[in-house]
Parts: structure tokens; C-alpha cells; sequence
């Protein structure tokens, strides 16, 4: 184990490939960090957030239809996230690979119910206006965000692949879907990626939906990657108070409890002169490697500093001592990954059998 290990980002981020064709930055950036989710922000000071990721080498970005703060009097997906990548694109749209999504039709916080569509003509109307408020003429990689639970996902599946045939997509990919979902969709169509709530507390993906990737040649992309925050030891019981956050168990009655995890954390950042956040990446990293499937996290955030600090983790490595003690810290968490005020079948595992 060393204490000196290179973390600089002197050197651009490295590629990896998540499906034949999909180079993307081995990391990514999740573009919901930039939303009123998480605090007010900006565009002036988001889009120079998103210009330094990509200076650093960081060229895949994520973001939805439905993200960002919505327009007074809109009441379906917002599209103002979209519309601020758009401004990114169009200064750099030959270093940029960028991913959205469709399928949820309220506007997240703002207190809609959390519905869902999949038709054909819904697929059709919201890659028209993802196109419109993005500048392009076609999305690198399009997820379904979430399915439709009573219309087979094959259907849905379908209607994204004329999308790829009319050279309006690229890729498809699929967020929160089950092993069993995920199969049935290849079999219409190739599906580049899966994103999931993947990380060193999150766990659950790992014993069906990890391995149905692998078996139909899908990447993993994993959001929340840090745990939204929890995993780089930085958040505190009043920082938490004043997020979205404030109303899950996770963060607040077993706040103290979950610490055990990011000890163990900071223990082998420690090890290996790395941060928390850094061997938190780390750890996915090798997760990927040891279960046979490229993975590209897409930590967000809105400093300067802590880009510098994710496209750092690069340069640390794990041994598998050590990775096997951050699973086992996983199994230190108390308390679900689900938002309480989503349904548990908002997630892949409250659908799995």
C-alpha cells in the first residue's frame, strides 16, 4: 500500500467504451447536481461548472427531460438542465458525449406524482423537444428513465429503436430496470447502457441487474456514485437539514449509524493518500473490473474543486484487501436507497421477485 500516489489531473481523463461504439471519459458528470434539487444555482455558474469538466477531460454528460427548475406555469418535464447543456453543446459539441432521458412526465420538485409514460408517441415527442432544447441533431446515448409499469417495456423498446434507424439516437439505454426487464428489452434492441443508483452503500444491483448487464453487453453507469454526498465524509446533521434529504432515515435518524461506512472509507483513503470521494470512484472502478463490465459513475457537483477531485481518483488504485473491506462496509448501512417519497417500485429492486 502506498501513501504517495499520483492524483493530479495533469493527465486527461481516460476513455472507456460502454458498448461497441460509446467512448465515453471513464467518468462522467450527472447534470441533476446543477438543478434546484440541490440548492439554488446560476446558469452563468453551472455552465462554467460543465466547461471545466470537459477542460478536464470529463466528456460525458448526463442529463433528463425532466431535470432542472420548472417554468412558471409548466407542469411536465422541465427541460431547462437540457437547455442549459444545450449552451455547452453548442461551443463543444465535438468533445462532448451527451446522454438524456425521457419517460417521466411530472416535474421533479415540484411535488408531482411520479408518473410515467412509454407510448410510441410519447417517445417521439420527447426526443423532439430533447433535440430542440439540446441543439443537435442527434443524443449519443437515450435512456428510457423510467418504464411505464403496465405497458411492456418491450413496446417502448421498440419505438426508441426507430429513433436510432431515423439517426435522431445513437445508443439506447435504460435507468432502474430489473435483470428481467433489461433481457427483454435486448432482445428488441441493443441496449449500450444501464444507469443505477450504484455505490458503496447501494448495493442491491449487484445481485441481479449488474450480471443481466454483463450477459447482454450493456455498460453500467452508476448515479449517486457517492452516496449524494454521504460517502466523501463532508456532509454534517445540519448541512443535510436544509436538502431535499432532510425527510430520509438514511441521512438523518441513522446519520451517526451510516458514519460507520465512511470510516471504514476515509480509513483506506487514508491508505492509499486518496480521499473519500476518490476511493469511493475507485471502488466502482474495480467492482467493474472484478465483475467483468465497464463502468462510468457520474458524480455531480458545482465546485470547481471537487471536479479536480473526482477526475483525480483516476490515479488510485485498490487492493483487493481493501476492496473487499469496503464491501463488507457496505453491509454496515441502515436504511433503503429509495427516496421515501417514491414508491418502491420507483427502483429496479422493489420490482424484483
Amino acid at each position: 500500500m502506498s501513501s504517495t500516489q499520483d492524483t493530479s489531473t495533469t493527465q486527461t481523463v481516460a476513455r472507456a467504451s460502454l458498448a461497441e461504439g460509446l467512448d465515453v471519459s471513464r467518468l462522467g458528470f450527472g447534470g441533476m447536481a446543477l438543478s434546484h434539487v440541490y440548492g439554488g444555482t446560476d446558469d452563468d455558474s453551472a455552465l462554467a461548472t460543465l466547461h471545466h469538466a470537459v477542460d478536464l477531460g470529463i466528456t460525458f454528460v448526463d442529463t433528463a427531460d425532466v431535470y432542472g427548475e420548472p417554468r412558471p406555469g409548466t407542469t411536465g418535464p422541465a427541460g431547462t438542465n437540457e437547455e442549459l447543456v444545450g449552451r455547452l453543446l453548442a461551443e463543444r459539441r465535438d468533445e462532448v458525449q451527451v446522454a438524456t432521458k425521457f419517460g417521466i412526465t411530472g416535474a421533479v420538485g415540484g411535488g408531482a406524482p411520479n408518473a410515467t409514460r412509454g407510448d410510441r408517441e410519447y417517445v417521439r415527442e420527447a426526443v423532439e423537444a430533447s433535440l430542440r432544447r439540446l441543439g443537435v441533431e442527434r443524443i449519443d446515448l437515450y435512456y428510457m428513465h423510467r418504464r411505464e409499469l403496465d405497458r411492456p417495456i418491450e413496446e417502448t423498446v421498440a419505438a426508441m429503436a426507430e429513433l436510432v434507424a431515423e439517426g435522431k439516437v445513437a445508443h439506447l439505454g435504460l435507468s432502474e430496470v430489473t435483470a428481467d426487464e433489461l433481457r427483454a428489452a435486448a432482445a428488441v434492441h441493443p441496449i449500450a447502457a444501464v444507469q443505477s443508483e450504484w455505490s458503496i452503500w447501494s448495493r442491491d444491483v449487484e445481485q441481479q441487474v449488474v450480471p443481466a448487464a454483463r450477459e447482454v453487453g450493456a455498460g453500467f453507469v452508476p448515479y449517486s456514485p457517492l452516496g449524494r454526498g454521504f460517502l466523501t465524509g463532508t456532509m454534517t446533521k445540519e448541512s443535510v437539514a436544509e436538502t431535499f434529504l432532510a425527510g430520509e432515515e438514511r441521512y438523518t435518524a441513522h446519520f451517526d449509524a451510516n458514519q460507520q461506512v465512511v470510516s471504514v472509507v476515509r480509513e483506506v483513503g487514508d491508505e492509499v493518500g486518496a480521499t473519500p470521494a476518490q476511493v469511493a470512484l475507485a471502488w466502482l472502478w474495480a467492482k467493474g473490473e472484478q465483475l467483468g463490465l465497464p463502468v462510468v459513475p457520474i458524480p455531480g457537483t458545482r465546485r470547481a474543486a471537487r471536479l479536480e477531485e473526482n477526475a483525480a481518483a483516476a490515479g488510485v488504485s485498490l487492493t483487493a484487501e481493501q476492496v473487499a473491506r469496503l464491501d463488507a462496509a457496505g453491509d454496515l448501512v441502515v436504511g433503503t436507497r429509495n427516496l421515501s417519497f417514491n414508491g418502491p417500485e420507483w427502483i429496479s429492486s422493489g420490482r424484483e421477485a
